[in-house]
């Protein structure tokens, strides 16, 4: 079974950008544990990154046929598409939305994520150790 692990905006940076709220681990560090984790869990991942919103789109509609589940971290998308939840909202299977830091301390506007309505489980404030436990979330919702 194959789960997509889409990045939003900025976390192209991750390591480089604020490593005091995002950490020191690069995306690729991250995708690298994931792509381990998912083979101990007996899936596969499709790691995708993008800075625009729409691509992060045509990836959810291709998720329709070719993914058993979606992890999904919107970045600032979270806050302002609601062409993503859209998209989200034609996705048949599980989504979980995962957050390097907790929005919830943070300023105000990034209290509330468009992307939670649809999430069947929401990952902040664990660092990039939410993905692993996005993948172990996403493995008990696909068994």
């Amino acid at each position: 079974m194959s789960v997509f692990i889409i990045n939003g905006p900025n976390l192209n940076l991750l390591g480089k950008r604020q490593p005091e709220i995002y950490g020191r681990e690069t995306l690729a560090d991250v995708e690298a544990a994931c792509h381990a984790r998912a083979t101990e869990l007996g899936m596969t991942v499709r790691c995708h990154q993008s800075n625009a919103e729409h691509e992060i789109i045509e990836l959810i509609h291709e998720g329709r046929e070719a993914a058993a589940g979606i992890i999904i971290n919107p970045g600032a998308f979270s806050h302002t598409s609601v062409a993503i939840l859209d998209a989200l909202n034609t996705f048949d299977a599980p989504v979980i939305e995962v957050h390097i830091s907790n929005i919830h301390k943070r300023e105000a506007f990034r209290h509330h994520s468009y992307v939670s309505t649809r999430a069947d489980a929401v990952i902040a404030g664990c660092g990039t150790e939410g993905y692993l436990l996005a993948l172990q979330r996403m493995a008990t919702l696909l068994a």
